[in-house]
């Protein structure tokens, strides 16, 4: 079956979350990414659980549909294979700062001059007109200057925290392969190659003041900064007699339906604190409250049975344990279990999207480091001999036979 990316060339020269997660969406919807790893690899193989060192789960859920090269890029030879690979390419994606890609005559001056139609994409940290421009960043930082630890505490009361999980990382990828396609698409029309930077804290921002930038808008001010109704305390899980439920009362409708289903749309109708999306958002934090006091009162599986009913949407507090046991993942085959080449029986999640003619999917196994680093390099016109001198050299490498 013919994916949508199927002929597109991604050498990907990045490690870590963010820009891995990009490219292996794009090797997810059809494109030969070739992954250029440093002699020592991706950071992330070694972050266990693992079978085998070097194989790591991270690494196994953010680099699928890809080939492994080891190139060492401090020595000439390694620089002058990689040109070879981006010679022919359509995109390039690297997560280095600027400044270091410039050091290693990687600029977008310098890859553009063999490959005028490259894109040039980078996701790093900062935009390059600012004083933060060579910076480096990491998940936990943005997190930090884009205020999400901020906003925890000020509707928490408790000590700022980070969101336990990459959001960042994966948010910025995410935007990222929008970015890149529609570059694909102008460079199909046009022939044009093109730099696109995708800088983590200006994305980030942009997201986070999309919610909560409030009042602020408005020049003059005609307020704060901030969503009150996600800076609510109240704007959590709501406790049932047995357990916790999230559950989302929003519309005019699903109030009102809401209290017919407690036989008090007498109440509903007397108290303007409901009389429109305005009025409730004035008032969220009490509301909230007295809803919450309301869940109290039944089980978890009576408020899911209730709701569902009165078409308000609500779902159960899952754990990791039981997000994996989740019926509706289960109906839609979301997890499945695969056999890898080296790493034995692994569950892969599927493509979290449904395409009625070209539908992506895993186009490779997860690649062992430099697995492919001998067939890409002959690809680019290498001769044995030439790939074994690049071995000795400590240019280039190649795993062991698979166990």
């Amino acid at each position: 079956m013919t994916l949508p990316l199927q002929g597109i060339k991604v050498v990907d020269l990045s490690t870590v979350l963010m820009a891995p997660y990009a490219t292996q969406i794009l090797g997810d919807l059809g494109a030969d990414v070739i992954k250029v790893e440093p002699p020592e690899g991706d950071p992330i193989r070694y972050i266990g659980p693992f079978r085998h060192f070097g194989m790591g789960a991270i690494f196994l859920n953010t680099n699928r549909s890809k080939r492994s090269i080891v190139l060492d890029l401090k020595q000439a030879e390694g620089r002058a294979a990689l040109m070879r690979l981006l010679a022919d390419a359509h995109v390039l994606v690297f997560n280095l700062r600027p400044q270091v890609m410039k050091r290693l005559r990687l600029s977008y001056e310098d890859v553009s001059t063999v490959n005028p139609r490259i894109i040039y994409a980078g996701l790093f940290g900062f935009g390059q007109d600012g004083p933060y421009a060579e910076r480096p960043a990491y998940d936990d930082l943005i997190q930090g200057a884009v205020a999400i630890p901020w906003l925890s505490h000020q509707a928490s009361g408790e000590e700022p925290h980070y969101v336990p999980t990459a959001i960042i990382d994966r948010g910025v990828a995410l935007s990222a392969v929008g970015l890149i396609n529609a570059a694909l698409l102008h460079q199909l029309r046009t022939g044009q190659g093109q730099r696109i930077d995708i800088p983590m804290f200006e994305m980030m921002a942009s997201l986070v003041l999309s919610d909560h930038l409030a009042g602020e808008t408005f020049d003059p001010p005609l307020g704060p900064a901030g969503y009150v109704r996600m800076l609510t305390p109240y704007r959590r899980p709501y406790r049932t007699r047995d357990g916790y439920l999230c559950a989302m009362v929003y519309s005019d409708r699903q109030w009102r339906a809401f209290f017919r289903l407690l036989g008090r749309e007498q109440e509903f109708e007397r108290d303007p604190r409901f009389s429109n999306m305005a009025t409730r958002t004035e008032h969220i934090e009490a509301l909230y409250s007295e809803l919450a006091a309301l869940m109290a009162e039944r089980t978890t599986a009576e408020w899911l049975g209730l709701l569902q009913q009165a078409d308000i949407p609500a779902l159960p507090l899952h754990n990791l344990e039981s997000l994996l046991q989740d019926p509706h993942l289960a109906a839609t085959g979301f997890f499945s279990v695969q056999d890898h080449p080296s790493e034995g029986r692994l569950r892969q999640m599927a493509v979290p999207s449904s395409w009625s003619a070209t539908h992506p999917r895993a186009t490779r196994p997860v690649p062992r480091l430099g697995e492919h680093s001998a067939a890409v390099l002959r690809e680019h016109g290498y001769s044995a001999d030439e790939i074994e001198a690049l071995k000795r050299a400590g240019v280039t490498s190649t795993p062991p036979p698979a166990a």
